[in-house]
């Protein structure tokens, strides 16, 4: 097999993930392998991303491993990548060199694919849920909109809730609070959400969350004027 440059990522590198994708547009590798065993949809979307820029969109993907199902899912939103077990990816990435898509299928983005939905839909607000609001802005009941029936907002919540929207207004000051809500983040479904144009911008707010042990697998726009963050507790944290 000749010697070839190629990216592996895994969902726990969450922490590198903004460099590695920077340096993979200034220098693109020969391959991408994602590897589906953890966190299929960090994967998932990794690829959408890649896929969505013009400097890397060439590049062949390879993805190893991940249950049946999950990967059969993304196998319908890229057919064109190459799949295949860990034991068996020499032989795919040959594969994938050999046979370099001539027009990538290029899948919308995730906040494209949520368009549709309501602020509700996007959280994951069900009928009955308690939802914990940290820092909110004056109008975000509005923002979000009317809840399914038996769901309530709690601005001094007591103790964990179902759902937690956290709304971050400063860098400086994310950071700081950034370990107590990592804490929390075992305890509920956190949600990050920053205003756009902000200092708080996704790539900042994901290598600062992955440096306390957090690592988002769900991203959408919130009101038209926010953005959020779905984060769970890394597992070997």
């Amino acid at each position: 097999m000749p010697r070839i440059r190629l990216f592996r990522w895994k969902a726990e590198e969450a922490a590198s993930l903004t460099k590695a994708l920077r340096a993979m547009r200034q220098s693109p590798p020969d391959v991408i392998v994602i590897d589906l065993s953890r966190r299929p949809s960090h994967g998932r979307e990794v690829a959408t991303y890649l896929r969505g820029q013009k400097s890397t969109r060439h590049i062949p993907i390879v993805f190893v491993d991940g249950e049946p199902d999950k990967v059969e899912a993304i196998r319908k939103l890229l057919p064109d990548a190459v799949y295949a077990s860990s034991a068996k990816m020499r032989s795919a990435v040959r594969e994938a060199l050999a046979n370099r898509p001539a027009s990538p299928v290029v899948p919308a983005q995730m906040m494209e694919r949520y368009a549709s939905r309501t602020a509700v839909q996007k959280l994951g607000i069900r009928e009955g849920a308690t939802v914990a609001v940290i820092d909110p802005p004056r109008n975000y009941s509005a923002m979000i909109g009317e809840l399914p029936a038996g769901a309530v907002f709690e601005e001094s919540p007591e103790g964990a809730c179902g759902i937690t929207l956290w709304f971050v207004h400063d860098a400086a000051a994310s950071r700081e609070a950034l370990p107590e809500m990592s804490r929390l983040a075992a305890r509920t479904k956190l949600w990050i959400l920053w205003r756009k144009g902000s200092s708080v911008t996704q790539p900042l707010l994901r290598e600062s969350a992955a440096a306390v042990g957090l690592v988002d697998y769900k991203i959408c726009s919130v009101g038209g004027a926010w953005s959020g963050m779905l984060f769970a507790r890394r597992k070997s944290v």
